[in-house]
């Protein structure tokens, strides 16, 4: 049996890692497919303290994995299908691959990922224009128009702070109303810089020949009139949803099903299990948040084997 077990491999993930591994725990970590999380599709990182000149996402990630396995940190590549939870362990996991994993503490840190319009020029000019984080990759966009797909308080935050680069910033929504709240619409509207198109939805994003934005066809949604607005980038701000399908059934969670934690800690509403990142964080998503969550949910899970041995 494991002693503690980490499911997830981005910052949150890792930062677990690092500490539990420095703890003697011996840590096991679930990978999935890939290693890092979102980070690994992001390109130039430049709000991780440490870095002066910016990071490369996919290189950030590297360096916090071999920062983990320096100290012992295991890692399995699969995934948890399914899990039996029992209130101070053993946990089961069930994976993809037919293994079943039992372990005394657990650390989810699964992350979230960003919905996304699931059109086939927005794939392809992901990272090339199209963004799901204002905060991460705003500064890049500076004195060129830039697009907010969204209507809730995400988007109108975001398109507020893209103000703070882009020349004008057109927020997309495919309705007349807003679901942000009052505070937050009132905010975005009276920024003279912030351009609102209702009742309309991004058709394509263009231009994939040019390998870059260059601009959005959008199509009214009550007249089918369609029309193309210039731009550098293209933020979406639909919402995002968050990993946690396997172990969501088992544990309290929140109507969108991110995990919901005891107050000042990392602690699930299950005994020994524990929760860090995107998965159980709807506000901040940020590299740097995440691993600061994953630093408290190791030493609240070395805390909690500590106090069970």
């Amino acid at each position: 049996m494991e002693r503690l077990v980490i499911v997830g491999t981005g910052a949150a993930g890792f930062t677990a890692a690092i500490y539990s591994a420095r703890a003697n725990l011996e840590p096991l970590v679930i990978a999935g497919d890939v290693l890092g999380g979102q980070l690994t599709t992001t390109t130039d990182v430049e709000n991780y303290p440490g870095f002066e000149a910016g990071v490369f996402g996919a290189d950030l990630m590297e360096k916090m994995q071999k920062q983990a396995e320096r100290f012992g940190t295991r890692i399995q590549y699969d995934y948890v299908e399914s899990c039996e939870l029992k209130p101070g362990g053993p946990h089961k996991l069930h994976l993809r691959g037919g293994d079943t994993i039992e372990c005394r503490a657990l650390i989810i840190a699964t992350g979230a990922s960003p919905r996304k319009l699931d059109i086939p020029s927005e794939k392809a000019l992901e990272n090339k224009g199209v963004s799901y984080c204002a905060v991460c990759d705003g500064a890049f966009f500076r004195d060129v128009p830039i697009c907010v797909v969204g209507g809730g308080d995400s988007a109108m935050e975001e398109a507020h702070f893209l103000t703070k680069f882009g020349s004008k910033v057109y927020l997309i929504h495919r309705r007349d109303e807003f679901r942000a709240s009052r505070i937050m619409i009132d905010r975005a509207l009276k920024n003279p810089k912030i351009e609102v198109v209702y009742n309309s939805v991004v058709e394509e994003v263009l231009d994939v020949s040019k390998d870059k934005v260059t601009g959005v066809k959008v199509r009214n949604v009550l007249t089918e009139k369609v029309s193309t607005i210039e731009c550098g980038a293209l933020f979406m701000a639909i919402g995002h949803n968050p990993n946690t399908a396997p172990f969501a059934p088992h544990l309290e969670t929140d109507s969108a099903n991110y995990i919901l934690l005891k107050q000042e800690s990392t602690r699930t509403s299950v005994d020994g299990v524990f929760a860090a990142g995107d998965c159980a964080d709807h506000v901040y998503r940020q590299a740097i948040t995440a691993a600061g969550m994953g630093c408290r949910a190791a030493l609240d899970a070395e805390r909690w084997l500590e106090a069970q041995e």
